[in-house]
């Protein structure tokens, strides 16, 4: 995976084979991607790597991140049940996914189309976190520790196989994480476990 945003935009993400190949879809999108790049940092945010993506940041706390898909590429937003989206704009990640939660670009020419939109948004979400609000928790949520919380903002794909999972497997995995007393361990741990959330399988199980 990438570490420096500028490998992103370049490159790819570095999670798969068709990393710095023709094939890697950032090549598809470039053009939106850049675009949604300069309104991140225009917004004022400050541009970091995390999870193979560039994430942009206010106040010490995660507000937005850039990906790519073969249909798609979009822009996720954290903390997203903050958001109050008076354009209808947001979507879910997924079926699983609880509150609209990204903006999703079809064309490399919609982010200029949106670009009033978009600022707004990334103005409002930037407030939400210097002002260190959160979304309150759903009754019967499971408190997520911060690293498995911001892994699963970052990765559709696992978040949607956790929410999937049962609350008693979804402990299984927040328990064994409070196990970890520094952060990098349970960085580690959750990257190990993808697999097995991906089959539904608790922390557990074999």
């Amino acid at each position: 995976m990438i570490t420096d945003p500028d490998d992103y935009f370049a490159r790819g993400c570095g999670r798969c084979a068709r990393f710095d190949s023709d094939a890697c879809v950032t090549r598809k999108w470039a053009a939106g991607l850049e675009a949604l790049r300069r309104l991140c940092l225009g917004a004022g945010l400050v541009e970091t790597a995390k999870w193979g993506h560039p994430c942009y940041m206010a106040g010490g706390r995660n507000v937005a991140l850039i990906g790519a898909l073969n249909g798609d590429f979009r822009l996720n937003f954290f903390e997203a049940a903050l958001m109050a989206d008076p354009a209808g704009v947001m979507e879910r990640q997924g079926p699983n996914t609880r509150h609209p939660d990204s903006i999703k670009f079809t064309e490399n020419g919609q982010v200029a189309a949106m670009a009033a939109t978009v600022a707004a948004y990334l103005a409002e979400a930037k407030a939400h976190a210097e002002a260190g609000r959160r979304a309150p928790r759903e009754a019967g949520e499971v408190d997520l520790p911060a690293e498995l919380a911001e892994s699963l903002e970052a990765d559709p794909e696992l978040a949607e196989a956790f929410h999937a999972l049962t609350p008693g497997r979804q402990r299984s995995y927040v328990i064994n994480l409070a196990g970890a007393k520094a952060a990098q361990t349970r960085i580690r741990r959750i990257a190990g476990f993808r697999s097995r959330i991906l089959a539904g399988k608790g922390a557990q199980e074999r």
